[in-house]
């Protein structure tokens, strides 16, 4: 006879609870790990609403695509308040048990590299294997762009038609094709509404980054990165990648 479905058994929280194994004594390396376990589970769900968002912006079903979209970047928003929750920890208390990491590191996530690769940010960073395969794939920025081709803007080949893995070109026929999206809402309603989705998402992107170079200054000072990375100086040179370039540009020529 089948056992009735408990909260613990639909939860796996056997296995999740099992799943903190601390190399120190320090109580602050459990909140260290939850957090950033916490952190990899929002990155798999975000994983799992960009693939259909890509899917139905691909299949010109933009309108579909806006509650995905929308969800992507409220999880974003509840990762960021996390940084809060491990600023607790003061340097002294990270200090006590940091060697225990040793070349591990967040640089190393390879959720976090497929999220930028599907979003439209290629390159740099350890990419595994699930930023190998979305590399070659067209990523979000390009299934907007054929999007906006497809209803009829002239948007450059080249921004059409190239190597998916290599790091994304802003062109200012692109911006030129989006501007006019947004001088005429009202016409193209769905372009727009998902192009200010996609801004909404690329704006939680840029504040997760910023809380996190405060987080990691505030816990470690200028000292090097556990994974190598020079640590605040590197966090500090990502502030600025935007998934979506063009969309924050045009809004210089409004």
């Amino acid at each position: 006879m089948t056992e009735p479905m408990t909260y613990g058994r639909y939860l796996a929280l056997d296995t999740l609870l099992a799943s903190q194994h601390p190399l120190s004594d320090r109580d602050d390396e459990l909140l260290f790990i939850i957090i950033h376990q916490t952190k990899e589970l929002w990155l798999k769900q975000i994983l799992a609403e960009l693939l259909p968002a890509k899917a139905l912006v691909r299949e010109g079903r933009l309108i579909e695509a806006y509650k995905n979209l929308a969800r992507i970047s409220r999880i974003q928003a509840v990762m960021t308040l996390s940084w809060d929750v491990l600023a607790t920890m003061t340097p002294s208390d990270y200090t006590r048990f940091r060697e225990v990491l040793g070349p591990s590191s967040g640089f190393q996530s390879d959720q976090f590299r497929a999220v930028e690769t599907l979003l439209g940010v290629r390159g740099g960073g350890v990419p595994g294997p699930l930023t190998q395969q979305y590399a070659n794939e067209p990523s979000l920025w390009d299934d907007a762009n054929a999007a906006l081709a497809a209803a009829g803007f002239a948007v450059p080949p080249e921004a059409l038609a190239r190597e998916w893995p290599q790091p994304y070109a802003p062109s200012q026929g692109v911006e030129d094709a989006w501007i006019q999206v947004y001088r005429d809402p009202t016409r193209w309603w769905d372009l727009y509404q998902l192009a200010e989705k996609l801004v909404d998402v690329d704006d939680s992107m840029a504040t997760w980054r910023h809380k996190h170079v405060l987080t990691v200054s505030r816990v470690i000072g200028m000292k090097h990165g556990t994974g190598g990375t020079p640590g605040v100086p590197y966090l500090e040179s990502t502030l600025k990648k935007r998934a979506f370039p063009e969309l924050w540009s045009l809004r210089t020529q409004l």
